[in-house]
């Protein structure tokens, strides 16, 4: 048989297109297992409680997914048992919840649980404190995907003691936060979309700091309001608590009252690779009781301060701040406040690194480096700031450890390129003209001003 190159290549080709067809066959396929309607479950009927939980304990204990046609199904609390699989049509099974119960679905110590393709229609219906329209506790190796979830009337999810995966699922209109997950023993977040929540978009939580290991990767988070009020409890895209070793990676965030990402004493998160704008307080933070963050990579355009690693006064320390682009800072009043906050760059204070990062049009400061006494063991070096008020600022009082300033290019500072503060008080000339000889623990490198 005459194997030339052409052949060879044309059968390659038509393996190609076999293997293409068979994958969209298998995509476009109807779900396989149970179907409800053979137990009595009838869409557009009455409360359908009594036979959904039916069907859901049948197949649970067969460990074959529950099939449920498409159409519109009225239930108060179904009780999840370990191997419950129910399967729909997205964007048409929908399950509409009553209100009776505290949550639509729940469950305690079932494991292998998968919810795919559901609409889950809260109503608005107000639900008990710490309990979601879907609640687990002490689940492992959940799945809940390809799912829309809206009109919670408090959380969308909750999940406590559990590890599994959230996935290309829809959350909107969620009274108090989208997701809430405490104490995850590995839990994967990724390529949702969460719109118009009233806390928070993403809860780490952890009762105790410890390690988490969450990974929250590739969501679009938009819209995220503070309704309780406070000073930046809520109002967050993504907020870690206590979690440590947290990665979050690659997510697109827009419009939030206070914070894109919020590291609140969670020790070695990664912050990576995430484009935030209209954030209206810190875009990028890491604070209180941590050791170890870094912040890299990432695009903010539009917010009150760019990155903040702060409260060395409380254990807050070890940080990389490297490549990130922060453009447009905005100062900000508090209500019943005579100062403004914000209009910064990058805040730094203790035992860290700040590189490589562009900062264009910060009204305060593009890099300002400690508060008061808390200041220790910072490098900034090789960042381009352009259009600060000042360009690089640092704590010059008594008790702060060194800090050196090399390689920098700025430009356009007309308060200074390197200013020393008392707190947030300018005491210095333009360090970077006159030097810095009558403060030792400022080091300068050469720097090139503009």
């Amino acid at each position: 048989m005459d194997f030339t190159r052409r052949r060879l290549m044309g059968l390659f080709s038509v393996s190609a297109a076999a293997l293409m067809l068979e994958s969209v066959a298998s995509r476009a396929a109807p779900p396989s297992g149970r179907d409800a309607g053979q137990p009595g479950v009838k869409p557009g009927g009455g409360d359908q409680t009594m036979a959904l939980q039916h069907a859901i304990n049948a197949t649970a204990a067969a460990r074959t997914p529950l099939v449920l046609r498409p159409g519109l199904y009225r239930t108060g609390e179904l009780e999840l048992p370990s191997g419950a699989q129910i399967a729909g049509t997205r964007g048409a099974t929908r399950l509409e919840f009553t209100g009776s119960g505290t949550s639509l679905f729940t469950a305690k110590g079932a494991d292998g649980l998968n919810l795919k393709g559901l609409v889950l229609d809260g109503g608005g219906s107000a639900l008990p404190e710490r309990r979601g329209l879907v609640s687990l506790q002490a689940c492992r190796d959940f799945h809940i995907g390809d799912c829309d979830i809206a009109g919670s009337g408090r959380n969308a999810i909750r999940i406590e003691t559990c590890s599994g995966d959230i996935r290309n699922t829809t959350i909107r209109q969620t009274a108090a936060t989208a997701i809430v997950s405490v104490d995850a023993l590995g839990l994967l977040i990724a390529q949702n979309v969460i719109q118009d929540a009233s806390e928070n978009g993403i809860e780490i939580v952890r009762t105790a700091a410890g390690d988490d290991g969450t990974i929250v990767i590739d969501n679009r988070i938009e819209t995220i309001k503070a309704g309780p009020g406070g000073t930046g409890q809520y109002g967050n895209a993504i907020n870690a608590f206590r979690a440590n070793n947290v990665i979050v990676r690659g997510n697109r965030i827009r419009d939030c009252d206070y914070s894109g990402v919020r590291g609140n004493s969670a020790s070695n998160i990664q912050i990576v690779g995430n484009t935030v704008t209209d954030a209206r307080e810190v875009a990028l933070y890491s604070e209180f009781a941590f050791e170890g963050a870094v912040i890299a990579n990432n695009i903010v355009d539009g917010c009150s301060t760019g990155v903040s690693v702060a409260n060395f006064n409380e254990g807050g320390r070890l940080a990389v701040v490297q490549g990130n682009i922060i453009r447009n800072t905005r100062t900000r009043r508090y209500p019943g406040s005579n100062t403004d906050h914000g209009g910064v760059g990058i805040y730094i204070e203790a035992d860290s690194n700040v590189t490589g990062n562009v900062i264009e049009n910060a009204p305060v400061c593009g890099i300002s480096a400690g508060w008061g006494k808390y200041l220790r063991d910072v490098n900034i070096a090789n960042n381009i700031i352009r259009d600060a008020f000042v360009g690089i600022g640092i704590s010059a009082v008594d008790g702060t450890g060194k800090t050196l300033v090399s390689g920098n290019l700025i430009t356009n500072a007309p308060r200074g390129a390197i200013v020393g503060y008392d707190h947030d008080k300018p005491v210095t000339g333009d360090l970077a003209v006159v030097g810095a000889s009558g403060f030792p623990k400022i080091v300068l490198g050469l720097n090139t001003v503009q």
